[in-house]
């Protein structure tokens, strides 16, 4: 981009040269966004990001898929092992792969992200009078739509295969908004990830780096009393097993505990810390 140098008349005192960039000077000149026209513009983003998965129905394989593979596959695998047989493990294992699914959903927001910077897409919006703020929230509110197919058609697979959940329909509407929630507040990690990393396979990487570990060393799959010690310390303060365990209340006795106030406070927190990471990142690049 080029700049234009300005100086003051030449005298003994004068200001030195100063190196003004006119992107700058025009974005200073801009009235501030106000809160309305954030939400505006953030739900517009969101309204083309859903046009451009409709036109990209393969965004959708890891939603669609995913679950009903990972359900059956842990379910057939692993209940006899773990429970005895298929139908006591499912209380354990459905909320389980509603956060695992749910999360692991989540880091393509990165990954989609980088994409995007890397074709120039970003690029064209640098021209125009929005919040910088929109072109991030608005593909992540698009997003909640993939959370929620999702987690969704991980519940209805157990319901085929003979899960009962206690919790009823209230129950399981709260546990999959609960799952929701988080995952679109981690996927501000990611989205920070997508704009500092040089690459969407450079993303990808690190975001399975970061989250598969926390989602496999949890108590998704596995009672936490039959974990070795230093192992079972690990999976009790893993976030990620405050989301399950929040979720299986939720799910299965229809009840809100303690941990569903933690991971609420823990997806608040991220938002707080990463979202602004992620715009000053981002405003590096427009």
């Amino acid at each position: 981009m080029s700049t234009i140098t300005t100086a003051g008349p030449a005298s003994a005192g004068s200001a030195p040269l100063r190196t003004v960039d006119p992107a700058a000077a025009v974005a200073r000149t801009r009235p501030r966004t106000t809160i309305t026209e954030i939400v505006s513009q953030t739900l517009i983003m969101a309204w083309r990001a859903l046009k451009k998965m409709r036109r990209n129905p393969e965004q959708f394989f890891d939603v669609t898929l995913q679950p009903l593979l990972f359900t059956a596959m842990f379910a057939y695998i692993f209940g006899g092992a773990i429970s005895g047989n298929v139908h006591s493990y499912l209380p354990l294992l459905i909320p389980g792969i509603v956060a695992q699914t749910v999360l692991t959903t989540c880091m393509s927001t990165g990954v989609q992200l980088r994409e995007d910077m890397e074709k120039g897409v970003f690029d064209r919006f640098k021209a125009l009078p929005m919040a910088r703020i929109a072109p991030l929230a608005g593909p992540m509110v698009a997003d909640l739509v993939r959370y929620l197919i999702a987690a969704g058609l991980t519940f209805v697979m157990g319901v085929i295969i003979g899960y009962r959940p206690g919790g009823g329909v209230l129950g399981v509407l709260g546990a999959i908004v609960l799952a929701m929630f988080t995952g679109w507040a981690l996927a501000w990690i990611f989205t920070f990830i997508g704009t500092i990393a040089k690459s969407a396979r450079a993303v990808q990487g690190i975001s399975f780096l970061f989250l598969f570990p926390l989602t496999f060393l949890s108590n998704a799959f596995v009672p936490v009393n039959t974990l070795p010690g230093w192992l079972a310390d690990f999976v009790k303060v893993n976030p990620v097993s405050h989301l399950v365990s929040a979720t299986r209340a939720l799910a299965n006795q229809g009840v809100v505990t303690s941990e569903a106030g933690w991971t609420l406070l823990a997806g608040l927190v991220v938002i707080a810390v990463f979202a602004p990471l992620s715009v000053r990142s981002y405003r590096r690049h427009m």
